[in-house]
Order: structure tokens, then C-alpha cells, then sequence
């Protein structure tokens, strides 16, 4: 078999429009992973245990079942509710409900990781808790997870492809559109793991020179 470099070449510009809404969907759903993760790790360590309970709960239940499994019950589920979601919000939102709970469990272990004699001290000259981990806690937790908020980044990326699956034209549903017209999938998909490659690659060098910055900064 001869490899097609033609074939390749005329589906660039077509694949480029996928690899761009991968990354839309992919910014969108680490914005809400980033809330939900946010709220869901401190609520981890939140002093209410109904809080905690909740939280933990949740963080349990996502993990515990395949992203594929909840883009589906969001995307068929929810309009047996009377909730019909378009195609594009559906997977934002499954994607960003499954991220949220990674997202907690970096941010619980971040904070964590910090000394509870730093928080106490806070605590005994006046700060409230939100005050202790506003201004104390959270600015050093943050370049502690960095590194693994990059990686789940990344890994929110290259799964975005499994929103292919509800006819978003992503970059591997672009692919396999391709592939139906021109029946050539090696060359098709040689090309779509070089735009994920690049794509990861990026986030990767971004997240190194955030770690640079802070580091500095110090």
C-alpha cells in the first residue's frame, strides 16, 4: 500500500475546521470543569459534612461510570425529561460535568498537600476560612496541581472525540465524514492524530510555561 499524500493534503483544510471545534468544545468544557471543580474540591474540605458528603457523592459517581455512558444519558436521557439539549450543549456539558470531578479531586489534594498549621495560623489571627484559604491556601495549591490540571486538559482533549458519537463535527467525526468520501483511512487518520499530536502538544508547552511563570513569580 503506498501512502496517499495527496489525499492528506486535500483533506487539511477540512480537518482544521474539525481540530477548531475540537478545541471550542474542548475550552468550553474545561470552563465548566473548572467551576464545578473548584467547588466540588472545596467542598471536599469544607468543615459541613452534609457538603462533603455531596461532594464526595458526586466525585464518586463520575468517575465510577464512562464518559461515553454520560454524553449519552445527557444527549438521549435528558429529553425523557423533558430537557433537549442541542447536539454541541450536550457534550459541553457531559464533558464538563466529567471533568469537574477530576478537577475536584486535584483541587482536594492540592489543598491538602498544603500545612494545616498555615490555615490555623490564619484562623487565630482573625481570617475567616474563606479569607484563610482565599488569601493562604488556594494561591499555593494552585502551582502544586498545575501539572496535573495539565493533564487533565490534555486528556479532556483527545476524549472529546467520543462526542463523535452524537454527530458533533469534531475533528475525528470530520475524519471518519472523510474517510466515507475518499476511502482512504490510513492517510485520513494519520492526519487527525497529527492534529491531535499538536493540539496536546500545545496545551502541554502552555501548562510548562505557566509552571515557569509562577515559579518565578515566587
Amino acid at each position: 500500500m503506498q501512502f496517499n499524500f495527496l489525499a492528506l493534503y486535500e483533506a487539511l483544510p477540512a480537518l482544521l475546521v474539525g481540530a477548531l471545534a475540537t478545541l471550542r468544545i474542548t475550552a468550553l468544557s474545561i470552563a465548566v470543569g473548572l467551576v464545578i471543580g473548584l467547588g466540588a474540591g472545596l467542598a471536599r474540605v469544607w468543615p459541613n459534612s452534609f457538603l462533603r458528603s455531596i461532594s464526595s457523592a458526586y466525585i464518586e459517581l463520575i468517575r465510577g461510570t464512562p464518559l461515553l455512558v454520560q454524553i449519552f444519558l445527557v444527549y438521549f436521557g435528558l429529553p425523557a425529561l423533558g430537557l433537549n439539549l442541542d447536539p454541541f450543549v450536550a457534550g459541553v456539558l457531559a464533558m464538563g460535568i466529567n471533568s469537574g470531578a477530576y478537577v475536584g479531586e486535584i483541587v482536594r489534594g492540592g489543598i491538602e498537600s498544603i500545612a494545616q498549621g498555615q490555615m490555623e495560623a490564619a484562623l487565630s489571627l482573625g481570617m475567616s476560612w474563606w479569607q484563610s484559604m482565599y488569601y493562604i491556601v488556594l494561591p499555593q495549591a494552585l502551582f502544586r496541581i498545575l501539572p496535573s490540571l495539565g493533564n487533565e486538559f490534555i486528556a479532556l482533549l483527545k476524549d472529546s472525540s467520543l462526542v463523535s458519537t452524537i454527530a458533533i463535527a469534531e475533528l475525528t467525526r470530520t475524519g471518519q465524514i472523510i474517510i466515507t468520501r475518499t476511502f482512504k483511512s490510513f492517510e485520513i487518520w494519520m492526519g487527525v492524530a497529527l492534529f491531535y499530536f499538536v493540539m496536546t502538544y500545545a496545551i502541554s508547552r502552555i501548562v510548562r510555561y505557566s509552571e515557569k511563570r509562577m515559579r518565578y513569580s515566587e
